[in-house]
């Protein structure tokens, strides 16, 4: 099985003939992903890439049946395009649009959370699942089929967490690249729930970093269901110096609590396996499944 995109999703592409949207449209149809269109206004009716293209997401829903959406809209128009894949049924909303205003993203996801959907991001990598489907930039080459399911703040350290689990003799289930901005849509919690309720994932990799309280908030619910499978954590930003944003617009230390060591403790606390260095990530989960 597989959590969120699978090889019988009806994927479209959002800004599908933009520059952006071209390029990883292309790759993932290369890795096999099930693609059956895109979304540019103005440009409906046309073929790019082999595939239709529509005028609104409504159209692309009602003619090849559509049910998840990749976006790659520019910030100043992200937002309208979130909601209009929500309004138009799309189930599976994912957005790698980087620097959307929070003030969008506050309208965005009080909207989202009124309709029957699921939005992962933005300013995220995508969500894979090896062998079935890529919707997202990542390299689809690292991703090898397996037991161990990934959540991950980071897009980077994403790949190179799935890089160390496959070298290892073990694979992915599905990798879901949450993203890294103040509000998004699925949590870390939502994300762990998922692939704890997924009976081919028989471990975690958890990744969050400094700032916001989404990795305590998942830690506290794994514990709190039973710790039914191992989680492999680990957080970015340890050298950060508090108040000062670091990377990602969501990784900003606000409180104590907001510190990668005081992340790292609550983790352990909650009996998630805490790894210091992401070079470790890969042996922390052979010896816990083991």
């Amino acid at each position: 099985m597989s959590v969120l995109v699978n090889k019988d999703s009806k994927i479209i592409v959002q800004g599908f003939t933009g520059s952006e949207g071209t390029f990883h449209a292309g790759q993932m149809i290369d890795y096999g992903t099930n693609v059956v269109g895109g979304v540019t206004p103005g440009k409906g009716g046309q073929l790019h890439l082999d595939k239709p293209v529509f005028n609104t997401v409504s159209d692309a829903v009602k003619q090849v049946g559509a049910d998840t959406s990749i976006i790659f809209v520019p910030p100043a128009f992200a937002a309208d395009a979130i909601m209009e894949a929500a309004e138009a049924g799309i189930k599976v909303i994912i957005c790698i649009t980087e620097g959307i205003p929070t003030a969008d993203m506050v309208k965005v996801k009080a909207y989202i959370d009124t309709k029957d959907c699921r939005l992962v991001g933005p300013n995220c990598p995508g969500v894979i699942t090896p062998g079935e489907a890529k919707v997202g930039i990542m390299p689809g080459f690292v991703f090898k089929k397996g037991k161990v399911g990934i959540v991950s703040k980071s897009g980077t350290l994403t790949y190179e967490a799935a890089d160390q689990v496959v070298r290892r003799g073990l694979g992915i289930t599905t990798a879901i690249g949450i993203g890294g901005d103040p509000i998004i849509g699925t949590t870390t919690k939502e994300a762990v729930q998922l692939l704890m309720n997924d009976p081919d994932t028989d471990a975690i990799v958890m990744i969050g970093e400094i700032g916001g309280q989404l990795e305590a908030d998942a830690a506290r619910w794994i514990k709190a269901d039973g710790n039914r499978k191992p989680v492999v954590g680990f957080i970015a930003g340890q050298t950060a110096p508090a108040g000062r944003t670091m990377g990602h617009a969501g990784a900003i230390v606000g409180g104590k609590d907001d510190t990668a060591q005081a992340k790292m403790q609550i983790l352990a606390e909650n009996g998630i396996h805490v790894v210091e260095s992401p070079a470790q990530i890969g042996e922390k989960v052979v010896e816990v499944l083991s």
